[in-house]
């Protein structure tokens, strides 16, 4: 589902330039994409074409290349198209003639190809004439620079570019020449006009002595192009079948039509005068967006078979073993490393798929409603399992929404379940002994989906300890950054030795329609299953109908709180609704549906159906609830539309900056988290609550503890290429190669998404990582101002502190940069990080520094050069921020990017105040 993730940021330009043609669009599209790895993408631009589109730097482009109706004219012209060909294409009178007779390396186009043929050492050169259009900086000055390899010899003429106003117009020629040789592989350079805002034009050199032919036959079902109406009427075989013949016309942007046809008469109608082209009409096979897809990580992504020795360690509440999402077909036995033990009762047994299944009751008492084995009574576990690890399973939906194919993001990995939570929630104890059984049993990654309701000092913080026993045993935690958002500072897990994932949309959002009376129809927000079928029901105003007789009055009955509904009032009513709750007091009091205000980013469910509303809408339902003697409503099921803003940070999601460590940046990065269909226990209901029978294999919900088994997924799949990196070196790489998010829908910037939302196809090969082990950790504690006693409270070994053995947050090797700085005043800070070398065996990063104003950032050096894999290089980045006392954004961000021309290794670069206590 490439097309329309590229549709819609189009249509994301657009917003932004409604002015501006389609190739100004396009160019802004192409110009700003980001290359790929040549290591995973070995056919370079054949594959990719200008890059991986990057929709907030589009809006951006700084110039463009624009081209209109005569431009293509005259390429097609050139391509030796006669004038009758011509005017099928264009659907008007336009002629070829000497002036409009252009070649294809004079349109206008973002980027270049030269094709090289022939053998031998002759040297070909060819010329492109470009003019590009200055949409960013009124005053600015482009300057040309040119990467190129032996065979090429490219030249810009002028070389520099200087604009005065936006608008304004600019020719330039690129002359490239190369030598003709057979030995000449795929070769694919660049160059970039940089001012700030960077334009990309990708040069291809195509394979020499390759020609593809293309054998094409015709069966039933053809479509043809027509060029007038006459040509239907001349069509006696095809009028001699019936009006069943034709199937579709093409009248608006295009002429042609659709029609069955036997493969004689496909031969016939090729041959009649006008007709430009038939050829049959295919099944072409649908791309499914989910989350997966939506970050670019589709099923046929490059695996390892390394894959299915990897062991994914789900913390949570459990696991049920019989949905298709852990169906074991195919798999062999567990990995040989596994020491791991299946907790097997009357009602739980593992397989080649859930290969463990522990369950933990420190103080062993238990609720009923409990099942006392690894299996999943919550739903929780088994959601995050399959978000994580689940098998490949078609025709996945809740009650039809969400239709399509279920699937985790590393579905040949093995899980082993650790069931910490219960219905009561998941005590400490239990969590540690968890950490503790599942780094001794051999797992790769642990999944923890659960946090307390703050951030709290690490050693007070079991989740924090174990992660830390977990990272000395090589093996990554991937916790949830928290659900209380969007305040600051509410971001919980926040130690450095493990990721912290915030949540964002995917493209994907569900609206429930609510009708009055009236005939108003209104758009809420949530996930609503039951079918009124269209049937109109009374509507009740929740503050109309306390329960006197409980004690409630109508400052409380107005939230439709639990008991606080007269049921004699509400049953079998509609109710209004001043706040969003669960529904519980709506449904207990036998109301059929409940309208309430709030949630308008995110969908959830409910026992009965709802819409939440916004507050205009809700004001205007009341005003129709009052001003009729019988007003009724009905809220129909929920449909799936689409969000064109995706991705953006969603509002429950906690975030930035870290409490316990200012200068260490949380959350680490963003992952989707909101409305995700996956497995779901079997054992209860698809919201859990009183009232609610709806019993389904996969249910659709949201919260940081999705986004977290995203990015639990991703770190296993960068593990399964690279075993032996170590945890760090693999949040690096999730960290490097995320992308930041627009700010026009993140207006938290980092506080909100860290380094950016997670890419998990370009982690494989991030260049450089920043690596950290046990003692870096150590030496952070220590310069947080932990003692000998405190620090093994967290160690759990014989560390200590001392002078050797103290560092300052801003000299541990993370990914990221940040600083806390007293508003008004001016604060320097210096970073020392080295970074080892995972990508090509020689190479030279050069830093490329985005700086807002009110942020300085220098590097030294500003080259680093590596001679092999492994090889590791020392810098320092010395930052100078101030902040204004009456500022209205109290955060600067910019970013740090180490470029060897392939990778791009960014890292982001906050600067936010705090008080003086």
């Amino acid at each position: 589902m490439s097309c329309p993730h590229a549709t819609a940021v189009a249509a994301y330009v657009k917003s932004f330039h409604p002015t501006w043609s389609a190739s100004s669009i396009k160019s802004a599209l192409m110009t700003t994409a980001r290359p790929m790895s040549s290591k995973t993408n070995t056919d370079r631009e054949f594959a990719y074409g200008s890059g991986d589109i990057i929709p907030s730097l589009a809006i951006n482009p700084g110039l463009v290349y624009d081209a209109g109706e005569i431009d293509y004219v005259k390429f097609l012209c050139g391509q030796g198209y006669s004038t009758k060909q011509l005017r099928l294409v264009t659907g008007d009178k336009t002629g070829c003639t000497k002036a409009t007779n252009g070649s294809a390396w004079d349109l206008n186009y973002p980027s270049f190809t030269l094709v090289v043929s022939g053998a031998g050492d002759i040297y070909f050169s060819r010329d492109f004439q470009r003019t590009v259009t200055n949409f960013g900086s009124p005053v600015s000055t482009y300057k040309a620079i040119v990467k190129a390899p032996k065979e090429l010899d490219i030249k810009v003429k002028p070389n520099v570019l200087s604009f005065k106003s936006v608008g304004e117009k600019k020719s330039f020629v690129v002359r490239v020449a190369a030598k003709k040789s057979s030995a000449i592989d795929l070769n694919s350079q660049a160059i970039a006009c940089s001012n700030g805002n960077p334009v990309v034009i990708s040069f291809d050199k195509l394979f020499p002595f390759h020609l593809h032919l293309l054998h094409a036959r015709y069966i039933p079902g053809s479509i043809f192009r027509r060029s007038k109406g006459k040509i239907l009427s001349s069509l006696t075989f095809l009028n001699s079948g019936g009006s069943s013949s034709l199937l579709h016309s093409y009248r608006r942007s295009f002429n042609g039509f659709v029609a069955k046809l036997t493969e004689d008469d496909a031969k016939k109608l090729a041959k009649i005068k006008g007709v430009v082209s038939v050829f049959p009409s295919q099944k072409k096979q649908l791309h499914t967006t989910r989350s997966w897809d939506f970050m670019g990580f589709s099923r046929h992504v490059r695996r390892t078979r390394h894959e299915s020795d990897i062991i994914i360690g789900m913390l949570d509440t459990g696991i049920w073993p019989e949905s298709e999402s852990f169906n074991d077909e195919g798999f062999g036995p567990p990995p040989k490393k596994w020491k791991g033990t299946c907790q097997e009762s009357s009602n739980f047994t593992c397989n080649n798929k859930i290969i463990g299944g522990r369950y933990y009751r420190a103080d062993k008492s238990f609720i009923p409603t409990d099942i006392r084995s690894p299996r999943d009574s919550e739903g929780h576990g088994s959601h995050t399992s399959s978000i994580a690890s689940g098998a490949l399973v078609s025709k996945a939906s809740l009650s039809g929404l969400a239709l399509g194919t279920a699937r985790g993001g590393v579905p040949s990995a093995r899980i082993a379940v650790y069931k910490i939570c219960w219905s009561d929630g998941c005590p400490d104890a239990d969590i540690l002994a968890a950490f503790d059984d599942a780094i001794a049993d051999g797992v790769d990654i642990i999944s923890l989906s659960v946090g307390g309701s703050f951030a709290v000092d690490y050693f007070n913080d079991v989740i924090a300890i174990g992660a830390f026993h977990s990272m000395k045993n090589g093996i990554l935690t991937s916790n949830s950054a928290g659900n209380s958002g969007p305040d600051l500072a509410t971001v919980t897990n926040v130690s450095p030795w493990s990721l912290s994932v915030a949540a964002s949309t995917i493209n994907r959002k569900f609206v429930t329609e609510v009708m009055l009376g009236n005939g108003e129809i209104y758009k809420g927000i949530s996930i609503n299953t039951i079918e009124l079928k269209d049937k109109m029901f009374p509507l009740i105003y929740g503050g109309a109908a306390p329960n006197i007789k409980d004690g409630y009055d109508s400052s409380e009955s107005r939230y439709c709180w639990e008991d606080s509904l007269d049921k004699a009032l509400v049953a079998g009513k509609v109710v209004l609704c001043d706040e969003v709750n669960n529904g519980e007091g709506a449904i207990s009091a036998g109301a059929i549906g409940a309208i309430m205000e709030g949630y308008l980013d995110t969908a959830y469910n409910f026992p009965l159906p709802v819409s939440c509303l916004g507050p205009d809408n809700r004001t205007e339902v009341l005003t129709y609830l009052n001003s009729t003697r019988k007003p009724t409503a009905t809220i129909f099921k929920s449909i799936q539309e689409r969000d064109e803003q995706a991705p953006y940070v969603i509002s429950f999601s906690s975030r930035g900056p870290n409490p316990i460590t200012y200068d260490i940046l949380k959350p680490d990065l963003t992952a989707p988290g909101v409305d995700i269909l996956a497995a779901w226990s079997q054992g209860t209901t698809v919201t859990g609550l009183k009232g609610d029978n709806r019993v389904v294999p996969y249910n659709i919900i949201s919260g940081t503890s999705m986004s977290c088994p995203h990015a639990t997924a991703a770190a296993a799949y960068v593990k399964s290429f690279n075993p032996t990196w170590s945890p760090a070196a693999i949040k690096s790489a999730l960290m490097t190669t995320a992308v930041p998010l627009s700010l026009e829908t993140n207006t938290d910037a980092e506080f909100a998404f860290g380094s950016g939302h997670m890419i998990p196809s370009s982690a494989l090969d991030p260049g450089l990582v920043y690596d950290a082990g046990e003692i870096d950790y150590v030496k952070f504690l220590c310069g947080q101002g932990y003692n000998t006693t405190t620090l093994r409270l967290v160690t759990g070994d014989g560390s200590r502190c001392s002078k050797a053995i103290n560092g300052t947050a801003w000299d541990l090797n993370y990914p990221s940069f940040a600083l806390s700085v007293v508003p008004g005043k001016s604060t320097i800070r210096v970073f020392h990080r080295t970074v080892t070398n995972v990508g090509s065996g020689v190479s030279a990063y050069k830093t490329m520094v985005n700086a807002p104003s009110g942020l300085e950032i220098g590097v030294e050096p500003n080259v680093l050069g590596f001679k092999a894999i492994g090889e590791m290089k020392s810098f320092v980045v010395k930052v100078k921020a101030k902040i204004d006392n009456n500022s209205t954004n109290m955060m600067a961000s910019g970013s740090l990017i180490w470029d060897d021309g392939v990778h791009q290794v960014r890292s982001p670069v906050v600067a936010f105040a705090v008080q003086e206590e």
